[in-house]
């Protein structure tokens, strides 16, 4: 279906597209803060308490941070190596895809899944914006597969890896990762009916081996606050680490309590999907489809090339995900996996059976998106930020070439189908990392203060901060938490800097404080892109301004 040399291509060139964007500056809010919460573990040396700020933070488990504080220990703290676990873990989701699509259909499948899954666009993206959804899906895929193997050939070691997949993802993100592992295991076990698996007693082996492995998250929740009933959190006293982790953490994600509110609107994630996963979308959405109508014809009966594991949790995570309260785009990264599949087998099938016309069709639909992803590129690095780095330019040529290849060379439409998609997710996001975020990320004014503080030689640890507004970004860079004070302290310091914005320099000039220096860059909240701040006749009236003064 697919040769080994061009699948071998294809993951080396989104290997090239990870690696360009492991050099982009930290976004804010979740990757810079989550970034800063490792530094501080390695530069406090204390692995056991998390804070976000000067706030004890209970909401995620450890594991992700300890990866991060662990690259930290290793390479430095750069923003690089805070990426390398995430890329390293989704890699591990990829090859995971490929057993998984392997297990259910054949290595054709397989192939196709792991470079859907790695190309898709809320997985590049989870690799540069890095939170704790890249390692939560790696590990949960990971597991899935593991424990799939076991119901199919009732191996020790499969069960004991799935337990241990199983148990790093848990660690990561908490209960919703046993959720999205157990809900397509019960589908497959009810459409096989092999319950009596669950009564096995490498299951109790399974069970030990996933107590053992978050036993380091439990103790790390425990001294942190169960031995602490004392401390308020998020309003609360009295919080045990282990309550929150095995029962409130989910609910108060589904309720908004404790995180709040952001989404009402129960069908944020099927329009959400639609670029999510592109390239790959009208694939996905048709191999849902398909799969959907042959399960309903055959009346539920086991038949050769069909299977409910994918479908199933699909429809189960994605009904269990939109009765949350507050929702987010990346919170669909754990069906990718599953997504993914489903369409490799799709396409596979398709031409197994020789629907030529159907896979002509998707020929051209990936043709369509190729274009749109070359407008898109164009109109991000020409219009909206001007490039003026020459291989912008050269990739272009380079892509347009590609494409006229693929129109005019015949090959099998099933292979131009899956060039196309991949080069799509290439074109767009190496164009994305390698000019669009350097120049959106120029609006991050903690970053862009930083590189001040760092060229005038500002000692970081004489900056202060009056309100309690994020400066992840800042505190990174500077390597160096900014310290948070208030009006009437900062009138009885001398020789101290304060990163400020329009209202905290309005305050100080009431209360008759001047200042000689002064260095002020733009501000805007660049994970909630809007069309005005796109469009650059606009952008000037939604930026906000960040200052670092200096009071003698």
């Amino acid at each position: 279906m697919i040769s080994r040399t061009r699948f071998w291509i294809f993951i080396g060139l989104i290997l090239l597209v990870y690696l360009a964007g492991m050099f982009v500056t930290l976004i804010e809010y979740d990757s810079a803060q989550f970034a800063v919460m490792a530094m501080r573990m390695v530069q406090e040396n204390d692995f056991i308490n998390l804070f976000k700020g000067p706030e004890e933070y209970l909401d995620k488990p450890h594991l992700h941070y300890w990866l991060a504080a662990l690259s930290f220990k290793i390479f430095g703290i750069h923003d690089w190596a805070y990426r390398i676990p995430a890329i390293l873990v989704t890699l591990l989701g990829g090859w995971s895809c490929y057993g998984l699509g392997n297990a259910l259909y054949n290595r054709d499948a397989g192939k196709i899944a792991a470079l859907i899954f790695l190309s898709a666009q809320t997985i590049v993206l989870s690799v540069i914006d890095v939170r704790t959804d890249a390692v939560l899906t790696g590990f949960t895929v990971f597991a899935l597969w593991q424990l799939l193997l076991y119901l199919q050939q009732k191996t020790l070691g499969n069960i004991v890896l799935g337990a241990l997949g199983a148990g790093l993802a848990f660690s990561t993100k908490g209960q919703i990762a046993l959720v999205v592992i157990a809900l397509p295991l019960l589908c497959y076990l009810a459409y096989t009916r092999k319950w009596k698996m669950l009564l096995d007693w490498r299951v109790l082996v399974a069970l030990g081996v996933f107590a053992l492995t978050i036993t380091p998250m439990l103790y790390a929740y425990y001294q942190q606050f169960d031995l602490h009933p004392e401390k308020v959190i998020r309003g609360k006293a009295n919080r045990s680490g282990f309550r929150f982790i095995f029962w409130e953490q989910s609910f108060e994600r589904l309720s908004g309590e404790g995180v709040g509110r952001n989404s009402s609107d129960y069908f944020f994630f099927f329009h959400t999907f639609l670029w999510v996963f592109l390239p790959w979308t009208v694939i996905g959405i048709s191999a849902f489809g398909s799969r959907i109508k042959r399960v309903f014809k055959s009346r539920f009966k086991m038949g050769q090339g069909v299977e409910v594991l994918t479908i199933g949790g699909i429809s189960l995570i994605f009904l269990l995900i939109s009765f949350a309260q507050f929702k987010l785009p990346h919170y669909l990264n754990i069906t990718i996996p599953l997504f993914a599949v489903l369409s490799g087998a799709y396409l596979v099938y398709l031409k197994k059976s020789r629907r030529e016309n159907l896979l002509k069709v998707f020929r051209n639909v990936q043709y369509g998106i190729f274009a749109l992803c070359f407008v898109v590129a164009a109109l991000l690095t020409q219009w909206v930020f001007e490039s003026e780095n020459i291989l912008v330019g050269n990739f272009y040529l380079a892509f347009i070439l590609v494409a006229v290849y693929f129109a005019v060379v015949r090959k099998p439409v099933l292979s131009r189908i899956i060039s196309v998609g991949v080069l799509s997710s290439v074109l767009l996001n190496l164009v994305m990392n390698i000019s669009f975020y350097p120049s959106l990320l120029k609006y991050e004014a903690g970053a862009t203060i930083a590189d001040v503080v760092s060229e005038k030689s500002i000692p970081a640890d004489r900056i202060y901060k009056i309100a309690p507004h994020p400066s992840w970004a800042l505190d990174f860079y500077n390597r160096k938490p900014v310290k948070i004070t208030n009006l009437d302290k900062v009138e009885q310091m001398n020789d101290v800097w304060v990163y400020a914005t329009d209202e905290d320099l309005d305050a100080l000039k009431e209360k008759g404080l001047l200042w000689e220096e002064q260095y002020t860059a733009d501000q805007f909240r660049i994970t909630r892109l809007q069309a005005r701040f796109l469009n650059p006749d606009t952008r000037r009236e939604v930026l906000r301004k960040r200052h670092l003064i200096h009071l003698k």
